[in-house]
């Protein structure tokens, strides 16, 4: 039972534009976050479907005092979830409208012409393809395994590999149990939109990351050394700080902060889990940093993911979808502007990559051509990763230099990232950025999808844990 009104919570917050939800999960009280954040995503989802559910089987006539929101989290588990595994009087009373239910669900399918469950989506991907179609991407854990091993792994769970993907059209075309390697980033497969795995051993035991496409661009272009000094300056829940460990292949240090005690507790045992070490996180606000403090001398990356509206992410409801008012905008803005100034301002800095997962050109291009009036003198706007065609809008010369992501273009959440990197004489030549992913074997589409043959060892590493 806490597990559903913990879930209907979280839709209710939604509703009233509490925050997003990521915010609402790590903020509610419930234990298991991941298990939350599932529950509602996937309810969201199939949100339109099964507003049609209970209004065919008249569930909400029938019991008045159930709110929609829990009812919708009930019908999801009960009819697309896991059956309604957790106890309580929820339980029960779904269950007494179980046969309604799936009578409904069965004439839904009929009147649609579809047999599967997943296809009942397909009209809704219709009228927003943006939001409906973005896969499941699946990041290897290059800490413990290898993109080959699970590849391996998945094959024999019933899974096919269909190889390295030629073009956005074939991850768009995805369906069944059939996966691909994407055609951007070496280490990333690419699933049907549908396929869950909070279950999969591979993903309890650390081995792979479910992490967005466009969530993966800005620790993959900040490219750091091995045996570099890197902030992660808003770092939980910890996708892109356990990125950053694989790519430095666990030889360096990592410094991540954020203001949520929750969140870090939650993004410790994560990097623990995915076999981080050499990290130190901090409950401070990246603001406060002393960028003169000798514990920050060698720094040379930041990543800066700094909070922003977050229009960019699929898993809004309607009220969300709703632009946020220019007032917010600017708040928003003044905050990005401020911090990134800060970050450019660690005197050992060499690269650092700002992102935001929102659509809007007030926190993204706008922000870098404010803090470029400032620190022109000191740092450039990189052409990073120029085979990525969907570049920044044209706010000044040189935005192109950046990159954007969208539902539409790209099938990821919507994202922008921009790389500075420090120029002038004396000036430290950093690690070779991934300008195109067919120059850097290690970080782009050069890479062949099986691993070396002396790798092939680690088979069943995540067997044994």
């Amino acid at each position: 039972m806490a597990l559903y009104s913990a879930a209907a919570a979280v839709l209710e917050g939604l509703e009233r534009g509490d925050g997003g939800i990521k915010t609402l999960v790590y903020n509610s009280r419930f234990p298991h976050v991941r298990q939350l954040y599932a529950l509602v995503s996937e309810t969201l989802r199939y949100s339109s479907v099964l507003e049609k559910l209970l209004a065919g089987a008249a569930l909400l006539r029938a019991e008045k005092k159930l709110p929609l929101p829990l009812a919708k989290v009930l019908v999801y588990d009960l009819l697309f979830g896991k059956g309604l595994k957790c106890g309580g009087r929820w339980k029960a009373l779904a269950r007494r409208h179980r046969a309604r239910l799936e009578a409904e669900l069965a004439r839904l399918k009929v009147q649609q012409k579809v047999s599967r469950n997943e296809d009942l989506l397909a009209p809704v991907q219709a009228a927003c393809p943006g939001a409906c179609q973005v896969p499941r991407y699946v990041r290897v854990n290059t800490l413990k395994t290898c993109v080959d091993d699970a590849i391996d792994f998945f094959k024999r769970q019933g899974y096919s590999y269909l190889g390295k993907a030629a073009s956005v059209e074939e991850l768009r075309a995805l369906s069944g149990k059939k996966f691909l390697l994407d055609l951007h980033l070496p280490e990333l497969l690419v699933f049907p939109p549908e396929t869950d795995f909070h279950d999969n051993l591979l993903y309890t035991s650390g081995h792979i990351i479910l992490q967005d496409k466009a969530s993966c661009l800005p620790a993959f272009l900040l490219s750091p050394a091995a045996g570099s000094h890197i902030i992660d300056a808003c770092a939980a829940p910890g996708n892109k700080t356990s990125h950053l460990a694989a790519i430095l292949k666990n030889k360096g240090q990592i410094f991540a902060f954020d203001v949520d005690t929750k969140r870090l507790a939650t993004m410790n045992t994560m990097l623990m889990r995915a076999g981080v070490t050499g990290f130190q996180l901090a409950q401070q606000d990246f603001l406060t940093v002393d960028p003169g403090d000798a514990k920050y001398s060698k720094v040379t990356y930041i990543l800066l993911d700094p909070s922003c509206s977050g229009s960019g992410m699929v898993n809004r409801v309607p009220r969300e979808e709703a632009a946020p008012s220019a007032e917010r905008l600017q708040a928003l803005a003044g905050f990005q502007r401020k911090v990134l100034s800060h970050a450019l301002s660690f005197p050992a800095l060499q690269r650092l990559v700002y992102s935001t997962c929102s659509l809007h050109r007030e926190e993204n291009e706008d922000v870098v051509q404010a803090v470029l009036q400032e620190w022109g003198s000191t740092f450039r706007l990189v052409n990073a990763f120029p085979s990525w065609p969907w570049r920044g809008l044209a706010a000044f010369s040189g935005a192109e230099s950046c990159l954007r992501a969208s539902p539409a273009d790209t099938l990821t959440h919507g994202f922008f990232v921009a790389v500075l990197e420090r120029h002038g004489e004396g000036t430290a030549a950093p690690s070779s950025l991934p300008a195109a992913a067919e120059d850097n074997p290690q970080h782009g589409e050069g890479t062949e999808p099986r691993a070396a043959p002396k790798k092939r060892k680690r088979k069943k590493q995540w067997v044994k844990e």
